[in-house]
């Protein structure tokens, strides 16, 4: 009884999660049109924050319950499950052409990010000062973006997508939604951890593999919706832009700030070695496909599959890993 009780809350709080993430990031954007934010600049921040609120939520909540594995493995766990589950699906759904010059510029910035991030965790603990460095690098990663969105030479393609997305609100209609989005995400968020924390007790297994699996797929619900949709309206610039951005919100902000509200956070071997360079590797991999080193880059369906192959083969090395661990 109690398992379908622990069952039923990670449903309903990835549905509720869900639907509060599409509607936190509608009201928002309609909030920053109405108020003279250009689409550009909102399609780059607050489209890029919304879809990570999830992760970001998910995690504050498992810091504060006692639960920081949640929040590693949600952290790195979305990232693997952005590149290789989400961009392999939608590959799969629409070949991926890459011709914008701001997510060119992105790339670098993505793999740079991570490069820091991993010198930070290389010690096998996160405290609060990383969690501090991180954040910093978040503010500034938003400033740039705010910058190169408000660039006279800006990129007349991602605008164009951004512009056929961005909802025309009234500013009432907006803040209600807004405000309607946060709330449902504070509360799923909640039911969430408080079912994943449950589980993992249930079946003897660690929290960090609950977010690495369950969690970190749940919470890239609406990166999967958003780039599938943008793919079958050939809005490929969009699709790809909505994972580098959540991903950096996610390697910045979701690991920042659990570092801060829980300090310091021990980290697991295999978190370094297994998780991180996963995550590192199918980094590298995306930049390699899609960023079009002579021209614009693109993901073909045979990218995608091997994305999409790479993803089951690692959500079967922590099966192993587990069950190894259990008969140990």
């Amino acid at each position: 009884m109690q398992l379908a009780q622990y069952i039923l809350a990670i449903i309903g709080g990835f549905i509720v999660l869900v639907w509060g993430a599409d509607r936190f990031v509608y009201g928002a954007a309609g909030t920053a049109r109405n108020i003279g934010v250009s689409t550009l600049v909102i399609g780059l921040t607050i489209v890029g924050f919304g879809t990570s609120a999830p992760e970001i939520l998910v995690s504050v909540m498992a810091a504060i319950d006692g639960s920081p594995g949640i929040a590693i493995g949600n952290a790195i766990g979305s990232n693997i499950a952005n590149i290789a589950l989400v961009l392999g699906t939608t590959a799969l759904v629409s070949p991926l052409l890459v011709g914008s010059k701001i997510l060119k510029r992105e790339f670098p910035i993505m793999l740079f990010a991570m490069a820091v991030a991993l010198l930070l965790i290389y010690d096998q603990q996160l405290g609060w000062i990383d969690g501090l460095i991180l954040l910093s690098g978040i503010v500034a990663f938003t400033l740039w973006l705010i910058k190169a969105g408000r660039s006279k030479t800006n990129d007349k393609l991602l605008q164009k997508e951004f512009e056929a997305e961005i909802p025309r609100i009234s500013l009432k209609i907006a803040i209600v939604w807004t405000v309607v989005g946060l709330i449902l995400l504070l509360i799923s968020s909640q039911i969430l951890v408080y079912g994943a924390v449950n589980i993992a007790k249930y079946f003897g297994v660690s929290d960090l593999v609950i977010g690495l699996t369950i969690i970190a797929i749940g919470t890239s619900l609406p990166e999967l919706a958003t780039s599938v949709m943008s793919a079958i309206k050939k809005e490929h610039d969009m699709a790809i832009g909505n994972i580098i951005g959540s991903n950096m919100f996610n390697l910045l902000a979701v690991l920042g700030i659990p570092a801060i509200v829980a300090s310091p956070i021990p980290l697991a071997a295999e978190v370094i070695t297994r998780d991180y360079m996963m995550m590192l590797g199918l980094s590298i991999a995306l930049f390699i496909f899609a960023y079009g080193f002579k021209g614009p880059g693109r993901i073909n369906r045979l990218e995608g599959g091997l994305l999409l192959l790479t993803y089951f083969g690692y959500m079967g090395w922590i099966y192993i890993s587990v069950t190894t661990e259990q008969l140990a």
